[in-house]
């Protein structure tokens, strides 16, 4: 397995830095800092297992260089109190903290780098204050609300040429800091739209002096400087690496590729690596993570020069074979959806230096190690559904969906540990939640068996894999993963087996894990058990059966052909299953409108902020009207009545309603159960309905507990 990625884990170099192999974390926000800010016990750990996992090169998350206004994640406060939840590293008392965090990482044998930025006139939560008197950014150039390439950015001025030297200084100071803190390197964020990009970039930039956008050497100035600046505090054996555009879309003015090879070649003169990044603007979150743009469907223009063929993985590898062609001798890496196969590849042809990765490493920190022993298929698979990234977005801490350990390594309930007597465990269904429990109550020692009463494992995630039409990787890789390890755990898994009071009784074990999912419920209106109604339920009982027979690949392309669903759809219910139902009968050529009995404000609930911002104009494009608020009265052989606020009625007519309303909690299952065992857990969707992140999360606390 080593010889079948055998440039992925061979060491290599950045600047005076040897990395142990070819993989780098490129470095993400967790906020996962001390209330005081400092570094603390919870940010060391996450980065310690980060490094005991065996990546390459580790790039701790983006710190500010000034604050607050270097740092986009801030609460601004009525008062005129704000408080940061995002790194800075303007001040030496943030030293002693870091210190431990680069020992903690060097006992492990990883060099450890550190992500610099400005957050300048960026503003990606859109929580920031606009008034320029209460947070005063300064960029390259002077520009108003009405100058503004995009939605998420602030208002700024332009900074004096005294205001531009402190800035350089802010940067240098803070690579300075981090070498004292035992650093080997710092990277230095010029990239999305930062403040350096506004001097980088023709759209920000109207300077007339000689950091203005007149020569590439002008717009490459402050980052050189600052590098340079970086470089000559730390002395020879510090790196200093930069991440920026290499090239940007959605503006006249925007830098092609081919500018953003030319400047990187300036670059490359005094920097020791180039982290490469492509930026879209019009889009909140720009192309941070272009797989995302594909959802619900491809825009009518992709982003030209970027490589789309494999739904977003790889897409800005084009970036740096541009750079490389300048000639640039020194590393040059990106990330995009990279992974262990497809970046051997792209090593092998020289497509890139370093292999970037993030989200991977967050649902999988062992992932490098697990290479080195050959051992892929015990790779928790990432699929690339921004729920991590969305909790940033909203300024709270980084969560993972499918890894429930995830910044939580020193909280007691996440302790893995041998078990200190050996019980007998029956878990009741093979959902992610009783998958996860099983697996970990295994493999503490416990004699686990399995019962699933269908014919396969995941849960509703087979069936969710069907309705998400694939947007992203695979969901049943994922029950593909806890299916893979429950078997190596030893677990006894039985099939086609629904369990009875009687057969635990017969089997008496010592513990009880019950984790059957959801309750289909009834809900009370009139008609509603018209055979114009088709019910959860019945939905997932045909998908179901036909899963016996097909993959939920296959099954999403047979649903383009032939579903038993009429041409005009109403879906009852706004959150996330009634919009993943409403876009994929839309996909499939059905009329669909939907309709919500809660306020406006749910619509979208369970979504990530970004595919909600992608899903709403497709949706008007597609003429699906979305109503919310509403009182439901009667289903008929018209259709839906409904009562709007104001207590006017109307009528949505349709051939077919179709409800993702009726879920509960599995309380008569409970009840079933309850006392046949010395230990009886409730777990996940059978408790209370929640998504695939609760489900993992309550299915690992209790598999740690037992």
């Amino acid at each position: 397995m080593t010889q079948q990625f055998a440039k992925l884990l061979e060491p290599a170099m950045i600047g005076p830095v040897k990395t142990r192999n070819r993989i780098i974390k490129t470095a993400n926000g967790t906020s996962f800092m001390d209330p005081d800010q400092t570094c603390g016990d919870r940010m060391i750990a996450f980065y310690e297992r980060l490094a005991k996992g065996g990546v390459g090169f580790l790039v701790v998350e983006s710190c500010g260089v000034e604050y607050p206004l270097g740092i986009q994640h801030v609460h601004y406060y009525e008062d005129g109190s704000y408080q940061g939840v995002q790194l800075h590293l303007d001040d030496d008392r943030f030293i002693p903290g870091f210190k431990k965090l680069t020992d903690a990482c060097h006992k492990h044998g990883c060099p450890v780098s550190i992500q610099f930025q400005h957050a300048g006139p960026w503003n990606p939560t859109g929580l920031l204050p606009r008034d320029m008197n209460v947070r005063d950014v300064k960029c390259a150039s002077t520009m108003t609300a009405a100058d503004l390439p995009g939605p998420d950015f602030l208002p700024c001025r332009e900074m004096t040429r005294d205001e531009l030297e402190e800035q350089i200084n802010f940067w240098a100071s803070a690579a300075e800091r981090a070498f004292k803190a035992g650093f080997d390197a710092c990277e230095i964020n010029h990239g999305t739209c930062h403040q350096g990009n506004t001097f980088l970039s023709r759209i920000w930039n109207k300077r007339e002096d000689e950091y203005g956008p007149q020569s590439f050497e002008n717009r490459t100035r402050f980052l050189r400087r600052c590098i340079e600046e970086a470089k000559r505090r730390c002395g020879p054996n510090f790196a200093v690496h930069t991440l920026f555009n290499i090239v940007e879309y959605g503006h006249p003015l925007a830098t092609t590729i081919e500018e953003g090879a030319e400047m990187a070649k300036l670059v490359a003169e005094v920097a020791d690596g180039i982290n490469c990044r492509a930026e879209r603007y019009g889009h909140r979150g720009g192309l941070l993570q272009p797989d995302r743009i594909l959802f619900p469907e491809p825009p009518d223009e992709l982003p030209a020069g970027l490589d789309w063929s494999q739904r977003g993985k790889g897409a800005t590898v084009p970036l740096v074979r541009a750079v490389k062609a300048k000639g640039v001798k020194i590393p040059v890496w990106t990330a995009c959806r990279l992974d262990q196969d497809n970046g051997e590849e792209y090593l092998q042809k020289g497509n890139l230096d370093f292999v970037g990765m993030t989200r991977r490493l967050i649902a999988d920190p062992d992932l490098p190690k697990k290479v080195m022993e050959g051992r892929t298929e015990d790779i928790r698979w990432c699929n690339g559904c921004l729920h991590c990234f969305d909790m940033r977005n909203k300024n709270g801490v980084l969560e993972c969906r499918v890894n429930a350990t995830l910044g939580r390594e020193l909280m007691p309930e996440y302790q893995f540990n041998k078990a200190k007597s050996k019980k007998k465990v029956m878990v009741i269904g093979g959902g992610p939640s009783g998958m996860e429990a099983a697996r970990l109550a295994a493999r503490r020692g416990h004699d686990v068996s399995l019962y699933e009463k269908g014919a396969f494992l995941g849960g509703s995630i087979p069936l969710a894999a069907i309705v998400k039409d694939l947007e992203t990787e695979d969901l049943t890789m994922f029950v593909k993963y806890l299916a893979t390890q429950v078997q190596k755990e030893g677990v006894a898994v039985h099939m086609n087996s629904a369990v009875t009071p009687a057969l635990v009784q017969r089997e008496k074990p010592d513990v009880l894990v019950v984790a059957a999912g959801a309750a289909h419920t009834s809900f009370e209106l009139p008609g509603a058990n018209s055979s114009k109604v088709l019910r959860t339920e019945k939905l997932h009982s045909m998908l179901k059966f036909f899963l016996r027979f097909f993959t939920p690949a296959q099954l999403e392309k047979l649903s383009k052909i032939w579903m038993p669903v009429g041409k005009e759809v109403v879906v009852m219910g706004g959150t996330l299953h009634g919009c993943e139902l409403a876009e994929f009968l839309t996909k499939r050529g059905r009329k669909v409108a939907m309709v919500h009995n809660g306020p406006k404000e749910e619509l979208g609930k369970g979504m990530t902020i970004d595919d909600l911002q992608m899903l709403w104009p497709w949706m008007k494009q597609n003429s699906i009207p979305i109503w919310a608020g509403v009182e439901y009265l009667e289903i008929n052989e018209k259709g839906l009545d409904i009562r709007i606020q104001d207590r006017r009625k109307y009528t949505l007519k349709c051939k077919q309603v179709v409800t993702t309303q009726d879920w509960g909690p599995n309380r008569a299952l409970a009840d079933k159960f309850s006392g046949l065992a010395a230990e009886v857990h409730i777990v996940g969707s059978c408790r209370e309905p929640g998504l695939i992140v609760d489900a993992v999360r309550e299915g690992a606390t209790i598999g740690l507990a037992i």
